[in-house]
């Protein structure tokens, strides 16, 4: 049985990378689908998102939809993300519930927008003296929205191996410029090859995610591969553990300069984080994420309740007026008998 779950793995992930390079080249419409790329959960973004293999709770709809399987209660988590100095508002929520012994569902819901953006398109004034100038009375306002949500499956084969995907839609709005819809998949895989050490792959958009606008303009979401592992150390001088995680996205977009790494139209992503957590309760976080940032993060566990924080500073070249990035995220778990999985 080992050896064949070794094996459909390893055939999963050729066939995933395999069919990604395929739909991606010279299709996707670069940066299309970036506001799904900035993450969930305070405990994850506080480890510089390095978080496929480790992620064992109900943010696994967003992270790895294999993982879902874990969680043994139902759990409700809600993020709030004021970024760019308030300037854009990124909020998260989701539920997910065990089914049977060895399966999950659940629902996640992304809302990513801009309110108040000035229109200044017919509110020029020509003066005498020949110059146009803008009136603030004829200024009017729009909103741009993002919305993704997701609905995930997962199972536990055994313990050792699991898989899940999601389903997920993707609505947008600009304004009077239009509004679009786009549908699209993602496959994950958790594997743990030995005790303590984690694997985990997720293809995001694995069929390329097609967003069709009602100006009939389409954008075509190319396919993403985050590939991760995490190891959990046993510390018993300091009464509790230390995890560290590393994972890589790979895109196939041709993103050269933008990415840590390229091979060709192949570019690579570098997430890296470690978290301590002392006696079970409360845990202290760092990372490094993609673009270069240091993150830092806390959290405490509460009976029925999870509590964490995350904190990453403004854009290196101007860090005042783009500002610092705080998120706090909640996740509530109806740890009871009557609602534990069977």
């Amino acid at each position: 049985m080992m050896k064949k779950i070794k094996i459909s793995l390893a055939i999963f992930v050729f066939l995933s990378v395999l069919s990604s390079i395929s739909f991606a080249q010279g299709n996707g419409s670069k940066y299309a689908g970036e506001f799904l790329s900035i993450g969930v959960g305070g405990r994850p973004l506080g480890m510089g998102s390095a978080f496929v293999a480790l992620v064992d709770d109900i943010t696994a709809g967003y992270w790895n939809p294999a993982s879902l399987s874990k969680i043994d209660y139902p759990q409700l988590s809600l993020m709030h993300d004021a970024r760019f100095g308030n300037l854009l508002n990124y909020n998260y929520g989701a539920v997910a519930i065990p089914i049977g012994k060895n399966q999950s569902l659940g629902l996640s819901v992304i809302v990513n927008g801009i309110d108040d953006i000035p229109d200044t398109r017919n509110a020029g004034v020509l003066y005498p003296d020949g110059t146009i100038r803008i009136d603030p009375n004829l200024v009017t306002y729009f909103n741009a929205n993002d919305y993704a949500f997701f609905l995930t499956y997962s199972k536990k084969q055994n313990e050792k191996f699991s898989y899940g995907a999601n389903f997920k839609v993707i609505r947008r709005t600009l304004g009077d410029a239009g509004n679009a819809w786009g549908m699209g998949f993602d496959v994950g895989v958790f594997y743990n090859p030995i005790e303590k050490l984690m694997l985990g792959a997720n293809i995001q958009d694995i069929t390329t995610t097609y967003v069709a606008w009602s100006t009939g303009k389409k954008e075509n979401i190319s396919p993403t591969a985050k590939l991760g592992t995490a190891y959990v150390l046993d510390v018993p001088f300091l009464k509790g553990t230390i995890i560290p995680a590393v994972d890589f996205d790979v895109r196939f977009e041709n993103r050269r300069t933008a990415s840590n790494f390229n091979v060709g139209p192949v570019s690579f992503d570098f997430h890296g984080g470690m978290e301590y957590t002392f006696d079970h309760l409360v845990s202290i976080r760092g990372g490094y994420n993609e673009i270069g940032d240091i993150t830092l993060g806390a959290g405490i566990k509460l009976p029925k309740i999870n509590i964490d924080y995350s904190f990453t500073g403004g854009f290196k070249d101007d860090p005042e007026k783009l500002g610092n990035t705080h998120r706090i995220s909640l996740i509530f778990t109806l740890e009871e008998d009557k609602f534990k999985r069977k």
